[in-house]
């Protein structure tokens, strides 16, 4: 087992303070820390104390260090990518493609001749990107699209003439016909719709009407950051989650989703394809968002964890990734399993222990065990699993 050395990314959106102070770092940093990357995705990918890249170093060993198994069904890569993720401000409304769109949508822009470092470009890999992420602070989410009925009775409140075209559609053709609708809107159209619904949300809020109150809340916040993004409407059609620290929630392919605040541990399909709806200065390839937006509606569950070997599991249904909250005192127990693991510390001081003797990892470090590997650990301490659901 090897202690990583991670990749932080500095996006606009994150945190001044929660993962620097993870990090024993100065609090509040200059800039903000939006994702702290575990894993090996070739964007971004961890570093053993050698200074080798984590998928260099699978690439020469796959089998001592994924497995028989995970190499069988995923090939010679780690299938998961693990983020440590802190927002203070809103990321944008985002959808992942399937398996099928994903390898699709990838050899049609590779034959195209597009740059995967360019900004128009959609598909960065083959891969899907299901994702789950599971609350260190509280967290507020939007996931997936409300119930057709409430989402009406949301716009239809606000009793605006220059929504009337939207209700009419959401009316007749449902999510499909309403969502594209909002998208295809002319910069003056957009601008002067945000506008009214920004206004009249927030008249709602201050008259401390209770119905709708944060999704109208959010949507005038939304509208300070984004002015004109149709996002700011569509938002009125999502589910608004709250997430308390120890609840995750789960977002499959084609779910429309943008977290707006807090922190939490982020485990997902190791892949980087993120198609933007909104509430973003960023590309949005609207052909392809539309293609692999899922439009059912309903409410989304918070998954409650249920105990598995090690500690609280959080079940997905898929088998790239699999994530356990192993809360540790100072008695010594087994985490061993059959594939390769990520482990991160968020609390206390974790002692590792293995063949080769013993691993320290203080709050904000993290270590990679190959597959297989016998691991033992002690705390006090909380740690944050990610392995294959394969096992």
């Amino acid at each position: 087992m090897w202690q990583l050395t991670n990749e932080v990314r500095h996006y606009p959106w994150g945190s001044r303070t929660v993962i620097p102070e993870m990090l024993g770092l100065p609090s509040p940093a200059a800039e903000p820390y939006a994702e702290m990357w575990m894993g090996a995705h070739a964007d971004a990918p961890s570093r053993l104390p050698d200074g080798r890249a984590l998928d260099a170093a699978i690439a020469d060993q796959p089998g001592a260090l994924l497995g028989d198994q995970v190499r069988t069904v995923f090939g010679d890569r780690l299938p998961f990518l693990m983020k440590l993720l802190a927002a203070d401000r809103p990321l944008s409304l985002q959808a992942h493609p399937t398996t099928a769109q994903a390898e699709a949508g990838f050899a049609a822009e590779e034959a195209a001749g597009i740059a995967r470092d360019d900004p128009t470009r959609t598909f960065k890999d083959r891969f899907h990107k299901p994702e789950i992420l599971c609350a260190i602070t509280p967290v507020e989410a939007l996931c997936g699209f409300r119930p057709v009925e409430e989402s009406l009775h949301c716009l239809a409140k606000l009793q605006l003439a220059e929504l009337k075209p939207t209700i009419a559609s959401l009316a007749r053709g449902g999510l499909r016909a309403a969502v594209p609708q909002l998208l295809g809107m002319s910069v003056r159209r957009r601008t002067s719709l945000v506008n009214a619904v920004a206004g009249k949300a927030a008249a709602f809020v201050a008259a401390h009407d209770p119905e709708f109150i944060n999704t109208y809340r959010w949507a005038a916040s939304l509208a300070e950051t984004y002015p004109g993004d149709p996002g700011v409407v569509i938002s009125l059609m999502c589910n608004h989650l709250r997430l308390a620290p120890g609840e995750a929630v789960f977002l499959p392919a084609g779910n429309l989703h943008a977290y707006l605040c807090g922190a939490g541990v982020e485990v997902m399909a190791s892949s980087d394809n993120v198609l933007r709806g909104g509430l973003t200065g960023k590309h949005v390839d609207l052909a392809a968002l539309i293609e692999v937006l899922d439009f059912t509606d309903g409410k989304v569950p918070v998954l409650q964890p249920v105990l598995g070997p090690g500690g609280l599991r959080y079940p997905v249904p898929v088998d790239d990734f699999d994530l356990t909250r192993v809360q540790l005192d100072t008695s010594t127990g087994s985490l061993t399993t059959a594939g390769p693991q990520l482990l991160l510390c968020t609390e206390g001081r974790a002692v590792l222990g293995g063949r080769d003797g013993e691993l320290e990892l203080e709050q904000g470090a993290s270590a990679f065990v190959p597959a297989g590997e016998p691991v033992t650990a002690r705390g006090p301490a909380i740690l944050y699993r990610s392995t294959t659901s394969l096992h």
